[in-house]
């Protein structure tokens, strides 16, 4: 098949739910000639309180239902799953697939100036050590400062986004990693980043935000690129989104996170991702 003909092939982006929309508003920003396909595994959020086993069995679902939709790249949005599932994944597809760990850990691996970063994520993210480790494979001399911070995804799905209580949450969250004199701290939940004005406040101008979507965005422009198969036009673009729930909660929030309308969503059986396996 031609590189021309392989660009016009969508991107495949899947998450537990919603909080991957922000990687996905970072590649239409960025990409915006780029077709994309999104899976939102509503019916089976939260990934990150559940057993690794449990969380790459759906990811690999995920994975072979957009593949069976011709994607050319997979993102695997979930901080979670890219902690747990990533090398399983890439072992069985044939395409370039990107997990949202490695670009948020170089970018806090270059920011940091006293080599104190912070990691803030679900309880399965900072247990996995992902983002530690891949840091410290930047920098062995960076210590790395983790804590999970559980009721920000509810809060962000609530709307709660500069809320007393979403302060309040997140000052008892946070006070331990402000205290350990961070200077970097890496949003390890595609969530967190709608409460960037939040969690700054908390933390102070001196400590640097890494926006992991954002990193995630110039990684994939660059593989695009290099492998030939950018779309560099809007002809034929479209943008598709598949969820496992009703689609009435995740177009309230979705609209929080896209500042966009979404015009071609299906909600799809769980049975369907079981048999893409």
């Amino acid at each position: 098949m031609k590189n021309s003909s392989i660009a016009d092939k969508p991107i495949g982006i899947f998450d537990s739910g919603i909080g991957g929309l922000t990687v996905l508003k970072e590649i239409h920003r960025l990409l915006p000639a780029e077709s994309t396909i999104y899976l939102g595994d509503t019916a089976r959020v939260p990934y990150g309180i559940r057993s690794s086993e449990t969380v790459r069995k759906y990811s690999l679902q995920n994975s072979m239902f957009l593949m069976e939709r011709g994607i050319k790249l997979l993102i695997i949005a979930c901080n979670t799953s890219s902690a747990t599932s990533l090398e399983s994944i890439r072992n069985v597809l044939d395409i370039p697939v990107l997990g949202v760990i490695e670009p948020g850990a170089k970018a806090a691996a270059a920011t940091t100036r006293n080599n104190r970063v912070g990691v803030i994520g679900t309880e399965a993210t900072i247990k996995s050590g992902a983002y530690r480790k891949a840091i410290q494979n930047v920098n062995r001399s960076i210590e790395v400062i983790e804590k999970s911070c559980p009721l920000f995804v509810p809060l962000v799905e609530e709307g709660w986004l500069n809320d007393d209580i979403t302060e309040l949450t997140a000052r008892r969250y946070l006070q331990e990693v402000k205290d350990a004199g961070i200077d970097t701290l890496v949003l390890g939940c595609t969530h967190y980043p709608l409460l960037k004005d939040v969690i700054k406040k908390v933390m102070g101008e001196q400590t640097v935000l890494i926006d992991s979507a954002i990193e995630k965005a110039k990684v994939v422009k660059q593989i695009l690129t290099d492998l030939r198969i950018l779309k560099k036009d809007t002809n034929g673009t479209f943008r598709k989104y598949y969820v496992t729930d009703s689609t009435d909660r995740f177009l309230t929030v979705a609209r929080r996170f896209l500042l966009e309308p979404i015009e071609d969503i299906t909600t799809i059986e769980i049975a369907s991702l079981e048999m893409a396996t």
